[in-house]
């Protein structure tokens, strides 16, 4: 086994750092900073961070069939343009609930985005419980709600067969599995998959890799856990010199090394003097295992 490395490629502190998502033609990390209001760009060749400000909380980035992107900001999908650095509204949910916002969203193996909402946070993973929801908007922009009632919805991956939608809401300190029906896009028989230890703190982020195993970055446990879907079983963990670590996704060369986004906000000058890394981004290297490249939103 090769040795693990674990090394912070963008110095940047990011007040939420997340979704970040490897594109393949730019050598590029996208990721965001949530109430930074940002969608960064990191070149892996030339090491250049470029950025588009936006002008309200950007939760994720999703790569788009057309070209450019498809961000998550206040409540609503976007479509992003990097050259001119313009946004324009796809739609609106959550139209009843001014203080929501979305969070975590990925594309699904044949091009639709599911993304969920949550209550804005008065201090991180403090907020309004029960007000967010899940949704998927189709290549045509239509739009569907799964369920409501959920506190902070967050990291969601595909099996490899694609009939295994998993997901995490993280107050509920687990990972969930659902059935998942590929044709409609519609879940059902939601069942808990793996429960948090309490020193693995709060699940956040989530990818899969190509063994079909699940990582998961521990928010306030300074980690990633490696777990088997199959047996509901941690099989590894891998320690970061910060704490707040928010998400994780496969990237680089053959998608062989792990990209984890971080936070600082709500950390005061002491905590930030012992992880001055602290909301940058890392890579870890040495895993002996590899992702699979990101789904494109097909509208």
């Amino acid at each position: 086994m090769s040795s693990i490395k674990v090394e912070c490629v963008v110095q940047k502190n990011c007040k939420i750092g997340e979704s970040p998502l490897w594109e393949e033609k730019e050598n590029s990390l996208l990721f965001v900073d949530i109430s930074g209001k940002k969608v960064h760009r990191w070149n892996s060749l030339t090491k250049e961070v470029q950025s588009v400000s936006v002008d309200a909380p950007v939760s994720s980035v999703a790569l788009r069939k057309s070209g450019d992107y498809v961000i998550t900001m206040g409540t609503q999908f976007a479509a992003l343009n990097w050259k001119t650095k313009s946004v324009t509204t796809i739609t609106y949910v959550d139209k009843d609930k001014p203080n929501n916002r979305f969070n975590d969203g990925k594309v699904d193996p044949v091009g639709r985005l599911v993304a969920g909402t949550m209550a804005e946070e008065i201090r991180p993973a403090v907020l309004e419980r029960q007000q967010g929801s899940l949704y998927t908007i189709f290549p045509d922009h239509s739009v569907i709600k799964h369920f409501d009632k959920v506190d902070i919805s967050n990291g969601l991956d595909w099996s490899l067969d694609h009939r295994t939608f998993f997901y995490i809401d993280s107050l509920s300190y687990c990972v969930d599995a659902f059935d998942y029906d590929l044709q409609t896009g519609k879940m059902s028989n939601c069942r808990n998959m793996y429960k948090l230890e309490k020193e693995e703190h709060i699940p956040d982020g989530m990818c899969i890799d190509a063994e079909g195993k699940l990582w998961v970055a521990c928010y306030d446990g300074g980690r990633v856990l490696r777990i088997d879907p199959e047996t509901g079983k941690r099989i590894q963990t891998v320690q970061l010199p910060v704490d707040k670590t928010t998400s994780c996704s496969f990237g680089g060369k053959d998608y062989s090394e792990l990209f984890v986004t971080s936070a600082c906000q709500g950390m005061d000058e002491a905590g930030l003097s012992q992880q001055p890394q602290a909301g940058g981004i890392f890579k870890i290297t040495g895993l002996g295992v590899k992702g699979i490249p990101p789904y494109l939103y097909a509208g």
